[in-house]
């Protein structure tokens, strides 16, 4: 029998957040990308878009500024997407980190998300 492997589920990595809808914005993800939920989102400061965390950046992707609530597929374009962008715990066993971060580019990134009141536990 083969293995079945499932993947994270909308919003699963939240702990707790604030009232309502008070945690969360409606972000555009870059065009390219193909995002699960509970990755780390970095905003291009020229476009104000979403995109994957990149510690390597130039652009402003390097900051930590939210995390993705739902999968997104902007692989043929630009999409709305809700993202986690304050007040909330999330459960850092369940956060999606880019491939090759090490482990002082983790916590330089917590420490942003934490500067935004969303604190991983």
């Amino acid at each position: 029998m083969p293995v079945l492997t499932e993947g994270p589920h909308k919003g699963e990595f939240i702990v707790s957040q604030g009232n309502g809808a008070i945690s969360r914005e409606v972000v555009t993800i870059l065009s390219g990308r193909t995002l699960q939920p509970g990755a780390v989102l970095g905003k291009v400061t020229a476009s104000s878009k979403y995109r994957d965390l990149d510690p390597a950046g130039s652009d402003g992707s390097e900051v930590a500024a939210a995390i993705l609530h739902d999968a997104a597929d902007a692989s043929a374009g630009g999409i709305s997407a809700v993202a986690i962008v304050r007040l909330a715990e999330v459960n850092a066993a369940e956060i999606i980190w880019p491939d090759g971060i090490t482990a002082n580019q983790k916590q330089t990134a917590l420490g942003q998300l934490a500067a935004l009141n969303i604190i991983a536990r």
